[in-house]
Parts: structure tokens; sequence; C-alpha cells
């Protein structure tokens, strides 16, 4: 084993690290280790931005061997949403074969003891973040996020989400100490006194079943989580995007190998297409967690069929803004312009609804009726994503055919305020590249709208939704989180009783919430370490990114006991 990757040099070099990352979980005050800019991983060099596409272009057309038993097959065909096929081919697993083999290194794993796993699970970190560059292209050419977006995104946001669960399942492995001496006084009688030792054992397998949009993002805290706290970990990407977890998983091998571990504490587990693996490992006796973020269909039979495993799901919801009133007028506009148009709202978190109330707000250029805050919004969109080359670096690529379904569907679901258009990309003519529309619906209970604002219609798809008053837009949000769910709710009143109101509703039916955003803070962002993606108390998700109650399930505290 190589001296500089042995533990005790490893917790050396990330104990600075984790103990920053464990302050920032407490206070919640901005920190992230990994900067977000990409000329903060150098011009020249192999951090360099040539660099890395020169990486990713040496990937196309290759077989990534990661070295893992039971390799049966290869299978590939991811097409990027920018219109180039990758031609990277994957293992494909025998897992009757690859199961076991994952098992085989957990006893020695959980043995090494909770700063152990967090040092090798930072040194990981710290190899994906040095390739920072080479992740972007990977995950821009399987999600379709623009570049910049998907070296922030997929790259330093993702490694702060990871190594902020690395956070937390420390924490939570420590709360008992490794070894106490209990003493009972027995009056006359000689006390009774044991030696007791606590150990963190891991719950068996953990198993992340990937997203198309962020594979890295909503990957990695399940896989840190589940490998921090004992599990080995297999990761099933979706088919769409295998590249950025096949690099995650390359890497983390390597590591392990290195450090004295079993590489097959981490392995891949790629399908061919229409195999449906997902469900097949779901219900495995060895898979004893289950990390997911995509559908409610599928989240929900996750969660019914995988009996024997601690499920955690990110499913869909409905993202709802009211608009009330305001005092910034065209700050209020120019956020929700951006947010509506991030990453073509393929986000879980980008509004959909907008409540809006049918005789108009208040705001600080005098009244605005419903009418002129749709229009005054659309043209705001339209002034954001005017230019072109604007346009193509906020938007990115439609994922897939089924977003441009909806888009294109969605105009004929009420009156049009603003029309989507198609963006040509100068560099990749098959790009399908589209901006947001914005629809005016009626929030009247008995409308026939209502069966459209009141469903998830996933991509660059809002709603401006009349409603008669405050109070209806209130009781239309409590609704729609209490049925449908929510990842985020935004508000913009200059009224402190509809404030309180709306406050109180996204606290009874536990949903995130973002009030009075008007200037670079955006109601779809969240940081790590600060702030929490979901909450895990409504239907878009039964856990929240990152907290304690999402590691502390990942492992149990066994205690043994012996006569001092």
């Amino acid at each position: 084993m190589p001296a500089e990757l042995d533990a005790q040099t490893l917790i050396a070099r990330h104990r600075p690290t984790l103990d920053q990352a464990l302050e920032a979980i407490r206070t919640r005050a901005y920190w992230s280790p990994h900067p977000e800019h990409p000329k903060a991983y150098g011009e020249n060099g192999s951090l360099d931005p040539a660099a890395g596409k020169a990486a990713f272009d040496a990937l196309l057309g290759t077989r990534l061997d990661l070295g893992q038993p039971g390799t049966d097959a290869w299978v590939g065909g991811e097409v990027s949403p920018y219109g180039i096929e990758l031609g990277v081919t994957y293992p494909h697993a025998d897992i009757d074969v690859l199961l076991p083999a994952m098992t085989a290194g957990q006893a020695a794993w959980r043995d090494a003891g909770a700063g152990a796993r967090a040092a090798v699970c930072l040194e990981i970190l710290k190899r994906i973040s040095d390739r920072s560059h080479e992740f972007a292209h990977a995950v821009m050419h399987t999600s379709g996020q623009a570049y910049l977006m998907a070296f922030q995104a997929g790259g330093p946001h993702a490694q702060d989400r990871g190594l902020e669960a690395v956070a937390y399942a420390y924490a939570e492995q420590t709360r008992v100490p490794a070894a106490a001496e209990w003493t009972k006084p027995q009056g006359k009688r000689d006390p009774l006194t044991l030696t007791k030792s606590f150990t963190a054992v891991p719950r068996g397998i953990g198993l992340v079943i990937g997203c198309n949009t962020f594979p890295t993002w909503n990957g990695y805290p399940g896989l840190f989580a589940s490998l921090a706290t004992g599990n080995a970990v297999l990761v099933k990407p979706h088919p769409r995007a295998v590249l950025p977890l096949a690099l995650t998983v390359a890497a983390a091998r390597e590591v392990l190998t290195g450090a004295g571990f079993d590489a097959n504490l981490v392995a891949l587990a790629a399908e061919a297409p229409g195999e449906g693996l997902a469900k097949t490992l779901a219900t495995r006796p060895e898979i004893r967690i289950i990390d997911y973020t995509g559908s409610t269909a599928f989240g929900d039979w996750l969660e019914t069929h995988a009996r024997q495993a601690q499920v955690f799901t990110e499913k869909a919801g409905v993202n709802t803004v009211v608009v009330e009133s305001t005092d910034d007028y065209r700050g209020m506009l120019a956020n929700l312009a951006f947010s509506l148009s991030l990453y073509s709202g393929q986000m879980c978190t980008t509004p959909q609804n907008l409540l809006i109330p049918r005789d108009g707000i208040r705001t600080d250029q005098g009244p605005k009726s419903y009418d002129e805050v749709t229009a005054d919004l659309a043209a705001a969109v339209d002034g954001l994503l005017g230019d072109d080359a604007r346009a193509n670096a906020l938007l990115g690529a439609i994922v897939n055919p089924d977003v441009k379904a909806r888009l294109e569907a969605a105009a004929g679901l009420g009156e049009v305020a603003l029309v989507s258009r198609a963006v040509p990309h100068p560099d990749f003519p098959d790009a399908v590249v589209r901006t947001p529309v914005i629809v005016k619906l009626d929030g009247a209970r008995k409308h026939w709208d209502e069966a459209a604002y009141l469903s998830e219609c996933f991509g660059p798809v809002s709603f401006a939704v009349a409603v008669d008053s405050a109070a209806e837009a209130t009781e239309l949000l409590r609704r729609g989180i209490r049925e449908k769910g929510a990842m985020t709710v935004g508000a913009y009143t200059t009224d402190p009783e509809v404030e309180r109101t709306v406050e109180e509703v996204c606290l009874e039916e536990a949903a995130q919430l973002s009030l009075n955003l008007t200037g670079g803070v955006y109601v779809n962002q969240t940081a790590a370490f600060s702030d929490f993606h979901g909450s895990g108390g409504n239907p878009a998700a039964n856990a929240a990114l990152t907290d304690g109650a999402f590691v502390a399930n990942r492992f149990r505290v066994i205690e043994v006991r012996r006569p001092s």
C-alpha cells in the first residue's frame, strides 16, 4: 500500500476540510472548499479547461473498463442532447457475481472507523474536483446543461453536496463513543462493572439510482452518505447519463485500492437497452439502502416493493410562487425570469405555478393588473433570452423528447402569455434549445384548468394562475403541497399578514420557502452546508439533502459488553 495513501496519512490530509465542513453544517454559514469559477482550476496543466476537454474527447468511442468482477457484456448508447454520440461502453454485470464480491470488503471497511472512511471519501472528492472540467463535459453531454452550469452544478456544487453528506455521516457516527466503562454501585456489595464497545455497523449494499438531469448533484449525497457509513455502494446510472457516474466510480475504486481497501466497495451497474435493471436490483436481499431521484411513479414503486431496504426518494412536485405584492417590481420580474429560464426549467426546484390575484398586485411602480404582471414577466423572459448566445448559455438543451412534447402541448392548455421559440446553437446544430412558455390559467376551484396546474409539467412550462385573493392563493398553495408535494415555494409580499400566512402553510405542510427574492439568489438554487434541498415532509421527497436523518439510518450501532 503506498505510504501516501495509508489511512492515517489521509486523515491528516483531509481532517482540516472535514472540520470546516462540520462547522459549516452547525452554523449554516456560507462555505465551500470547491471554487465554482472555472478559472480557479488553472489555465495550465491537468486542471485547465483545455486538458478537461481533451480528457473528455479521449473517452469518446472507448470502452471504460473498471476491472469489476462478473462483467458479462459491454453496454452503452448515450447520445448527447447536443446531438453527438458518445460511443462509450461500460461493463454490464452478472449481479449474482458482482453483489457477493461487493460484500467481501465490508468488514475491513467497517473496522476502519468513521474517521478513515471520511478521509477516503474526501480523497475521492479531491480526485474528482481536480478533474472538474472533464466532468463538466461529461455532465453537459448527458444532461443537456450548458457548459458553465454543467461545470458548477455537476462539479463544485455536486462535490459540496457529497462532502456535506460525509460531514453529516461522520457527525452521526461519532455521537456515541467507541468505548465506555460502566459502573453501577451496589451499596455494600462490589459495584457491577462492564466495559462496553460501540461499533457503527453498515446496513449492507447501498443502491444509487441516478437521474438524467443532475447525475452527480443528485447522485453524490446518497453515494457518499452510504460509503462514509460503512456500506458498499452500487451505482445504477440513468441509461442516458452513465458517463459522469462511471467516471465517479472509477475514481472511487482507484482511491479505495490505493488506500488498501477492496475496490469492489464501489461498483457500476450499467444496463442494456430496455433491461429495467433498477427494479431487479431494488428487490435483491443484498440491497439494504436505495437512493432515487426521478418520477413519482417509480419512487412510489420503490417505497412499496423494496421492503428490505431503507429507501430515500426525491420525486415530482408542483413548485409554487405566490405573487401578492412587491416593493421591487423590476427585481421580482428579473428574478422570476431567470428562475423560469435556467436549464430550460429542467430542475426539480423550478417554479411552475405563479399564483396572482386576478385584481392585480401592489408594487413600487403602482398597481399592476394580472394581465400586466403576466405580460411584464413574459417581456422580462424575452429580454433575458433575446440574445441567442445568452439564451444558449442559460437554457442548455432539452434533455429528452418527453420534455419537448410537454412544452409543445402546454400551449394548448390556455391563453399563451409567452410563446416558446427555438434557439439555434452555433456549435451543435442538432441541439434542441427552446425558451420557456407561460400559459394563463384560472384558479377557480371548479375550473378544468386545475388538472393542468395541479400536475407537474416538467420542463420550461409555467402557469400564471389567476386567483380571487391572497387567501385563495395560500389555500391553493397548501393544497398543492399536500396533494402533490413541492421542492420549493416562493412568495412576494409586502403584507406582514400574508407573509405570516404563507410561512405558516409551509411550516405545516413541510415545504422550503423563499421570500421576496429580487437579487442574485433564486428559488431554484440551494447552497450546500446551509440550504436543505427538499424537506422529506411532503410528497415531493421523503428525505432532505442533506441532514442527520439522511444518514442516520444507513448504519446501526452495535454494542458488545464485557466484564471489566
